[in-house]
């Protein structure tokens, strides 16, 4: 089946689609778009979801708000981020850099005291650059070599253990058999004094790890929040699940698995 995933090519998200599922890959130009096409059928999406570095991958938690798609695998990708200039890097009057990246490699481009001009992913930096003779991008080693940038400093990010978790997605959930983890979306509909603390304890008492809980303005007003949780499963996971469906609105995001990622 076509995988979808953001593009042009030379993204991080390229490069790890097609190590993880060959040829058939549909570049689209934003995450969004990645999830709408998942949710209509007729192809997965890889899409990021979070970094080390950076957090949450806002548009990607906005999108598994808004569509019917579920979570069938995650995969976690080493980056490493290139500065392509033609001259000095102190000189350049602009570098291009996806947000992301430029929160991930914010100690560098700061000390430069050079304007960042934000695009949609590395691969449009690399491509913006192209075109501005004078310009620098942030880039990785594949998008420099597709577009032929020079690197002028590599490994520019904050952290040398600069990784991004990617999850796979689905119109269709996963088959329970074989799953580790479950991503669920919790919406307190009312708010109440506790209500968080009685969320987590349907996990405590059972002794069931949480490995992350993020919250996502709901969009119905200030102050009003969802929470996505992923938690690994454990006996009485399901129980847990049953019980919190008891005191808040949960929608399940998909059971999976973790995807290894060859050559990486």
């Amino acid at each position: 089946m076509t995988v979808a995933t953001l593009g042009p090519a030379g993204t991080v998200s390229h490069e790890l689609a097609a190590a993880l599922f060959g040829n058939d890959i549909e570049l689209l130009p934003t995450i969004r778009s990645i999830i709408k096409r998942v949710a209509a059928g007729g192809a997965k999406g890889l899409v990021p979801i979070e970094n080390s570095e950076a957090g949450g991958v806002g548009e990607t938690l906005q999108g598994l708000m808004e569509f019917d798609v579920s979570i069938t695998g995650e995969a976690y990708m080493p980056v490493r981020h290139h500065l392509a200039a033609r001259g000095d890097p102190a000189r350049l009057p602009v570098i291009y850099a996806h947000p992301q990246t430029h929160e991930q490699c914010s100690v560098l481009l700061d000390s430069l005291g050079v304007e960042v001009v934000h695009t949609s992913s590395n691969a449009a930096s690399a491509m913006a650059m192209q075109r501005d003779e004078h310009a620098g991008a942030v880039v990785s080693e594949t998008a420099a070599r597709i577009y032929g940038l020079p690197i002028a400093v590599r490994d520019v990010q904050n952290s040398r253990d600069n990784t991004t978790r990617f999850v796979e997605i689905s119109a269709v959930p996963r088959e329970i058999a074989g799953c580790t983890k479950c991503s669920l979306l919790v919406d307190p509909e009312l708010d109440r004094v506790g209500l968080l603390a009685d969320i987590l304890g349907v996990f405590a008492r059972r002794g069931i790890n949480l490995t992350r809980i993020e919250s996502r303005p709901s969009r119905r007003g200030m102050g009003k929040y969802l929470f996505f949780i992923d938690m690994e499963i454990a006996e009485g996971w399901r129980e847990a699940k049953e019980e919190l469906k008891t005191m808040t609105a949960v929608r399940e995001l998909g059971c999976y698995t973790r995807m290894e990622v060859p050559g990486i």
